[in-house]
């Protein structure tokens, strides 16, 4: 193992440091001080630089990567969690505590006002949860509040949430999550999604900054925004600047030209093997928990539920077979360098009941590929010929090395004689739609973790096809999950994590393939990158100064 294998592993094993009990309580907040080093607003602005594209800036009509990292700058939270850690404590709220096993009661700081005036209670809290329930868009995250029955405001400073479930185990974290940003009601609409440039225009914002102008997936201006009363305090900067970027080489050569002061998601690894070696930036890794994985639409991959030569039996050796060829190891080393390791299930590595369910199920039982084992399933469940695959890649929201890795996939299926692999790419913007509309019948997606639990990895992807819309169904793997969810103890829990696990092996709902850390590059003089590099995987610009 290498001196940066060794490292990566490192960083990911501290992903999971967070973990809710029932007796979670969160005492007050003191009115937010903050945990970032003390900055002068009036000082100078960073430069962000970014290839990841914003949806939607309406939390109720994105659940991506790139549209949560600016919501973290201009929303808040009822908890959130301080830069250097994962646990939620109190942000908007004064304090919150479990009243009863199926009810959380939050207490509201008093006297808070949106950056356009507008008073901020408890309505704008109802409100913000029921809309994401209402609209429930199927780009959006309402997925992760299904535990919500129902939402009490006894008085302008008090919400109390009533559970389906009792002793839920990730409520606490949910209130950070991207279904939690809360939103002003008399900006947005109770029914549908509003647009960003009308956001922006009514600045409907409460966080460490405002939007001053927006251009939208090319050039973002944050101004620092005095009235903000949360945990993050005040920013150490007086204001950011967040540049997009189509070409990830383009923003490789602004960083080292000093036109950007840090990049983050995504370099290659050749880019930032390349940059460990330049003495005027530094490269940042924090704890990983981001993954890849691949995805069989149910209805459409070869032999799928809704396609002329139907069969769930060979549907699901195809599925086997593919997990038999695939050489995870080659893609980290080959296209990753490392800096992504081979993932052995659906929950990564670092967190509570994770195992390698796909490793002991797939391959020679060590890690390695096994062609007669792939062979053999596909053989029993009657499949002959080489099967047709239509595999389907982003090329700009996971970074360019995808094209890379999909060539080795599709490079390792067709060597093993079993299949034809018909390789696309679409970008972004259209991809994430497409993907849920059975457009693609296998493809890739990747997932960075909206809150540091297992769960998270569970709960979105599989109950009823989860929000990947891929029409998988298993009531024994919903079963577990729920089971899992609100099962206090710690030991119980882990086995039913475990065993949700061995079952998705066996359905192969999804291929998991490898698991990353945070890496961000800056400017030798920038600091406080690593401050926001943590387990909460949210990117706070407020830590960042020069």
């Amino acid at each position: 193992m290498t001196k940066s294998t060794k490292a990566l592993r490192s960083a990911l094993a501290l992903a999971g440091v967070s973990a809710l009990a029932l007796t979670a309580c969160t005492g007050p907040s003191g009115g937010g001080g903050s945990s970032t080093t003390p900055g002068d607003t009036a000082g100078s602005t960073i430069t962000y630089g970014t290839t990841d594209k914003v949806t939607a800036l309406d939390p109720a009509g994105s659940y991506d990567n790139g549209s949560f990292m600016v919501m973290n700058q201009i929303y808040s939270f009822l908890l959130n969690s301080k830069p250097g850690g994962a646990d939620p404590v109190p942000d908007l709220a004064e304090s919150s505590t479990f009243t009863k096993p199926t009810e959380f009661t939050v207490k509201l700081k008093s006297d808070l006002k949106w950056a356009n005036g507008h008073v901020l209670d408890s309505k704008d809290v109802k409100f913000s949860f029921d809309r994401q329930l209402k609209i429930n868009d199927p780009n959006g995250p309402a997925a992760l509040l299904t535990n919500i029955e129902s939402i009490a405001t006894p008085d302008a400073t008090t919400v109390v949430f009533t559970l389906k479930q009792a002793n839920d185990q990730t409520f606490a974290q949910i209130l950070q999550s991207p279904a939690a940003p809360i939103v002003d009601d008399e900006v947005f609409p109770a029914d549908k999604l509003l647009s960003d440039e009308e956001i922006v225009k009514a600045n409907a914002f409460y966080g460490q900054y405002v939007i001053d102008s927006y251009s939208k997936n090319t050039l973002v201006s944050l101004k620092a925004w005095p009235e903000y009363k949360g945990v993050l305090g005040k920013p150490a900067n007086a204001g950011a600047t967040i540049k997009y970027y189509t070409d990830q080489t383009n923003m490789k050569l602004e960083l080292k030209g000093g036109q950007i002061d840090v990049a983050n998601r995504s370099l290659s690894a050749t880019d930032i093997d390349d940059l460990k070696k330049d003495s005027n930036v530094a490269v940042h890794v924090g704890p990983g928990g981001e993954m890849r994985y691949i995805v069989f639409n149910f209805n459409t991959m070869p032999f799928g539920a809704k396609t002329p030569e139907a069969d769930p039996k060979k549907a699901l050796a195809v599925r086997q077979a593919v997990a038999n060829i695939v050489d995870r190891q080659a893609i980290s080393d080959q296209v990753y360098k490392g800096t992504y390791l081979p993932m052995w299930s659906n929950v990564p590595s670092g967190f509570l009941g994770a195992n390698e369910s796909f490793k002991q199920e797939y391959g020679d039982g060590s890690g390695k590929p096994s062609l007669d084992k792939a062979k053999k399933v596909m053989s029993d469940a009657g499949v002959t010929g080489p099967v047709t695959i239509k595999l389907q890649y982003n090329p700009d929201h996971y970074g360019k090395s995808s094209g890379d890795e999909y060539a080795m996939v599709k490079d390792q299926l067709e060597k093993s004689g079993l299949f034809k692999v018909d390789l696309q790419s679409t970008e972004w913007v259209t991809y994430n739609a497409a993907s849920k509309k059975d457009s693609y019948p296998v493809y890739q997606l990747g997932w960075f973790p909206d809150f540091s639990d297992p769960d998270n990895y569970l709960s979105p992807f599989f109950p009823k096809g989860g929000y990947i819309n891929n029409h998988y169904s298993n009531t024994d793997v919903e079963t577990l999950i729920a089971k899992q969810l609100v099962t206090s103890d710690k030991s119980e829990r882990e086995k039913t994590i475990q065993e949700v696990q061995n079952q998705l092996a066996k359905d192969i709902s999804t291929l998991p393939l490898l698991q990353g850390a945070q890496v961000a590059v800056s400017g030798k003089d920038v600091k406080g990158v690593e401050s926001t590099l943590d387990a909460s995987f949210k990117f706070r610009l407020g830590t960042v100064s020069k």
